[in-house]
Formats: C-alpha cells, structure tokens, sequence
C-alpha cells in the first residue's frame, strides 16, 4: 500500500470498512490502492467502485472493450498519471492481442498523436477525449456532432464521454494523493 495519505488494512478495517472493501475485491482478490486509498471514509470508495465497473466493465457497454481501455489510457496519458496507465494500457494491451498493433498505438498514445494508429470513429473518439481531458471549457456541441458524424451512436458517445470523465476523476484522485501501484496486482487481467 503507498499514497501520502494513510490507508487502512484489510485487519484493521471496521465492519463497514470490511464491506466497502469486499465491494472493491478485483478477480484476483485484493483491493487496488485506487480504491483502498479511500479507506478513511468508505462511503466515497463505494461510490468509486460503482462508478468505475458502470464505465468500464459494464456488459450492456457497446464501445469495444479493447477500445474503452485505450481511451482510459490516452486519458491517463495526458494527465500523467503512471497508476491508470499502467494499469489500463496493461488491460488495452492483453485486449488487443496483437504485439505489433499494441506498440503502435501505445507509441501514438505517449506521443499524443492518435492520428499515427487511428482513423475514422476511433481517432475522432480520441480527438474528443483530449480535447474533453485537457480544454473541457471549450467544447461546443459540434464536438458531439463530430462524433456523430464519425459513427458513434449517442448511447456510445456517451459511453465515450463517461470514460473520459471518470479517468480525469481517478487521475485526479491518484495523482493528487501519490499513490503507486506498490502492492497491486497490475491489470484487470491475471498473467499467467
């Protein structure tokens, strides 16, 4: 466990405590330091818990998973967040099952360049994203229409818009506490 705040352990958490974090527990069994982070007050971990699983791994979801998890990562990208990105571009990675296409889009990611790995829907989904990450108070309705206009539907679109606006918060939380991944198991996906 590692941020500059304190965080309570599994042996030391209260009832409610207890609860928030069997609510947090990953496939593997453990609780991420982004959620455990919240330990002091269990109440915002559990809203964080189910915000998270409603944008990302939520089945009625339409924009590919893959796909989610590279938004995730251009996002944490462009907030230099080390913790969502390693994470996140360990999850796009195992998705995308292509060694060769996943370094392409990672070097695009870091160079801040979508347009080098995307085009079509994708690319204005990660224009969107950067343009939603790093000038939220200049988007105007023809950012949606765009979208649009490139082939998402409206439920996709705001899936995308979600997305973007839950990394921005994690980023924010992660980056804003320090906290590492020290004792995470990284990625949703178990290595064998």
């Amino acid at each position: 466990m590692s941020a500059w705040i304190r965080m309570i352990s599994d042996e030391d958490a209260s009832d409610t405590l207890k609860a928030a974090l069997d609510l947090a527990r990953t496939p593997h069994g453990t609780v991420d330091n982004v959620m455990r982070v919240h330990s002091l007050r269990p109440s915002t971990m559990n809203g964080h818990v189910v915000l998270y699983r409603a944008c990302l791994h939520d089945a009625s979801n339409a924009v590919p998973m893959w796909f989610q998890e590279v938004i995730s990562s251009y996002v944490s990208t462009l907030n230099e967040c080390p913790y969502s990105y390693a994470n996140h571009w360990s999850n796009a990675r195992h998705l995308i099952g292509d060694e060769a296409r996943a370094d392409e889009v990672e070097a695009a990611l870091q160079a801040h360049a979508p347009e080098n790995a995307f085009d079509g829907a994708q690319l204005a989904a990660l224009r969107y994203s950067e343009k939603l990450t790093c000038d939220p108070g200049k988007m105007v309705e023809a950012d949606v229409v765009e979208l649009r206009e490139a082939g998402w539907d409206d439920g996709e679109i705001l899936e995308i818009n979600q997305i973007i606006c839950y990394f921005n918060y994690a980023n924010r939380l992660l980056n804003g506490l320090g906290v590492t991944t020290a004792g995470d198991v990284v990625g949703y996906y178990k290595k064998d």
